[in-house]
């Protein structure tokens, strides 16, 4: 019986009713009961609290989740968010370049999405940390300067406390940049930096956003990512039952690879899901736009910073607290996304297929609306089973290999509605999964079928409700 009580999660336990006594206390006798003349008063009793939040552990990248953060946040705050640490495009790929250390740019976008914007003050800092430099690197360098001397008008509406906190950190990220493109010995390093020529003053061109300038800062300073996570959810008044964590819990660079089916290695998760020909330029996550691979991606595996085939690969610990955490939540959802780049890379690490494998508990898959470049030809089975492979870790060491079932991994799909995704419900139901449910979605003009977020946020609530319910019922019952 205590086995049963522990699956549910603490929420589902939490919220059981619990059972009646045996015998009910006999009835008031007449003398207790007051005199009409004498009436009393009685004050209504407290309101019960309302039923605790349920509890969610979301895989995700830094770009197609964040469109439902939001809404998400209106149903429920107590969701941990596990983002990889391995991007090397856009403004991370300057930073880490130079700086070395993981990536934190899906981090700092996800902090974004939870911060608050209740007050004045709270709209103030997130306008701050959300904003990017001019691509002009003179306009970037000169604005650059500005904001960390608090001249900026960016500045206005935020209080000296936050503005001290801040500015400390992209004074300290200011000095360690300066320290390194002045040195003579790193000037091979820099071919790539610049937009338009290689020209040291077009690193700040590259920075581009506040936020990541600033974690990076917090990172150097406290040489530690998860100090700098939680400074930054304090400065950006996230919910505290609201967590932002890196799968891999490091201070080092890390670099995800990735075996075709051909044999084919490719290294670097820009190369993978959005090549930029080997210069540093905006990506354009546009699905359509992108060349098709050489052949299907076979599984993705992490490699060491200067790697370039299989025997050069890793095999980096995940972050504990995510371990944790997906052992006492009450739902896992593996979220839209880049299924190789931004979900995979958090489901191969050892010790992760173990927990999920081991829970019953709603575990959500939420099928893209779209096919990208890593996923062109998938069917919605074909997502099943790269995520299965990839938690069996199924391609990698024969000694770290699991056999676990789909059903073990997923037991529900949302599909949005007129999904391009072709959704084979006789495989699915084959791998052992019955429960496809059919969400509202909306177009959009870049990426195709996207989910309309309060349709997808309402799906999700009803299936969590839904499978309290019944868990509840068959315990009741088992008793």
């Amino acid at each position: 019986m205590a086995e049963a009580w522990l699956c549910l999660g603490p929420t589902f336990s939490n919220s059981l009713p619990l059972p009646l006594p045996s015998s009910s206390p006999s009835p008031p006798s007449m003398a207790s009961v007051p005199s009409p003349r004498h009436r009393r008063c009685y004050s209504n009793p407290d309101p019960p609290p309302p039923p605790p939040q349920p509890a969610l552990l979301v895989f995700s990248g830094g770009t197609a989740f964040n469109g439902v953060v939001e809404d998400l946040k209106t149903f429920t705050t107590r969701v941990a968010h596990v983002l990889p640490v391995s991007d090397d495009g856009g403004s991370t790929a300057e930073i880490v370049r130079v700086l070395g250390g993981p990536a934190v740019g899906d981090i700092r976008s996800r902090c974004l999405r939870l911060s608050d914007q209740s007050t004045a003050e709270a709209l103030a800092v997130r306008n701050l940390l959300g904003h990017r430099l001019p691509l002009d690197p003179l306009k970037a360098k000169s604005e650059w300067y500005s904001i960390v001397e608090g001249d900026h008008t960016l500045w206005k509406g935020v209080s000296k406390p936050y503005r001290e906190t801040i500015r400390s950190f992209l004074v300290i990220l200011t000095t360690r940049c300066t320290s390194f493109l002045s040195n003579p010995a790193h000037t091979h390093q820099l071919q790539n930096i610049s937009y338009m020529n290689m020209d040291v003053i077009k690193f700040y061109a590259g920075l581009k956003n506040h936020f990541v300038s600033a974690m990076a800062g917090a990172r150097i300073f406290f040489r530690s990512l998860d100090a700098a996570i939680f400074l930054f959810s304090r400065v950006s008044d996230i919910p505290p039952e609201s967590l932002v964590l890196p799968v891999i819990s490091t201070n080092d660079r890390l670099t995800l690879g990735c075996e075709l089916w051909d044999g084919t290695i490719i290294r670097g998760q820009n190369e993978i899901s959005h090549p930029t020909r080997g210069t540093t330029e905006l990506i354009n996550k546009d699905s359509f736009s992108t060349p098709a691979l050489p052949s299907k991606i076979k599984r993705v595996f992490y490699m060491s910073s200067e790697g370039k085939n299989l025997l050069h690969e890793v095999f980096p610990s995940p972050n504990a607290t995510v371990l944790e955490q997906l052992s006492n939540v009450d739902c896992i959802v593996y979220a839209m996304g880049s299924l190789f780049t931004s979900i995979c890379p958090s489901l191969v690490l050892l010790g992760i297929g173990e927990i999920i494998s081991s829970r019953s508990c709603l575990k959500v898959l939420m099928l893209n609306g779209t096919p990208d470049r890593e996923t062109n030809g998938f069917s919605a089975s074909c997502f099943v089973t790269a995520i299965t492979d990839a938690l069996n870790r199924t391609y990698g060491d024969p000694c770290n290999r699991l056999q676990n079932p789909p059903s073990q991994y997923i037991n529900t799909i949302l599909v949005p509605r007129n999904s391009s995704v072709p959704v084979d419900v006789d495989r699915l139901n084959a791998q052992g999964i019955f429960d496809v449910i059919v969400v509202d979605s909306l177009r959009d003009s870049k990426v195709g079928i996207i989910y309309d977020p309060k349709s997808l946020i309402r799906a999700l609530a009803d299936l969590i409700d839904r499978y309290m319910k019944s868990r509840v019922k068959e315990l009741i019952d088992a008793r």
